[in-house]
């Protein structure tokens, strides 16, 4: 049985974009984002994160501390009564760093890669799935995939839409304040 799943971008969606996160303490939720991940287990959609983490292939952190801050985020998450179903991250960099992160990988969005994993480890029905990111890279991702996507106005997403909106190739389905307005909009959506 397939199942409809929301990635969710990370940084700048879920949490504060503050560049690279090479400390824990630099780690800070945006507010709203456990309700929307509780909405999101709520509605039976599986809650998947999807990141970008090139600071590992450029040295500026090391894998550790990515499974750290996905620890915490897991714990803060439990904490509000929500749960994330996976999450999927690129270490990958394509001209940075050395082997095996200096890479031109399949996972590092724009490209597809950590969507379809998904998707084959978890039976996910991409036709029914949504992408949520503040970033072109997310959008075109979704779209490499056969998802569906949502632009939210937090972290890089105002700027985008403020600056870069006609350079968009592949135009959000909806624009959102931030998670929790795109996961209502989303769930408003199911079966339509």
């Amino acid at each position: 049985m397939s199942h409809p799943a929301i990635f969710m971008d990370r940084d700048g969606t879920i949490s504060e974009e503050v560049g690279y996160v090479n400390h824990i303490s630099r780690y800070r939720l945006l507010p709203r984002s456990l309700e929307a991940i509780r909405l999101v287990n709520e509605a039976g959609v599986l809650a998947i994160v999807t990141t970008n983490q090139s600071g590992v292939a450029r040295g500026y952190f090391c894998q550790d501390l990515v499974e750290a801050v996905h620890a915490r985020l897991r714990s803060l998450a439990a904490g509000a009564g929500a749960r994330l179903d996976a999450i999927y991250y690129c270490p990958h960099h394509p001209a940075e760093g050395s082997p095996p992160w200096r890479a031109a990988c399949d996972c590092r969005k724009p490209k597809p890669g950590m969507i379809l994993q998904a998707a084959r480890d978890h039976g996910i029905d991409l036709g029914r799935s949504y992408v949520v990111g503040d970033s072109v890279v997310d959008l075109e991702a979704g779209a490499a995939a056969g998802v569906r996507g949502i632009l939210v106005l937090t972290g890089y997403g105002r700027g985008l839409v403020e600056h870069q909106k006609d350079r968009f190739k592949t135009p959000p389905a909806h624009t959102a304040d931030d998670l929790l307005d795109a996961v209502r909009w989303i769930l408003g959506r199911r079966g339509t």
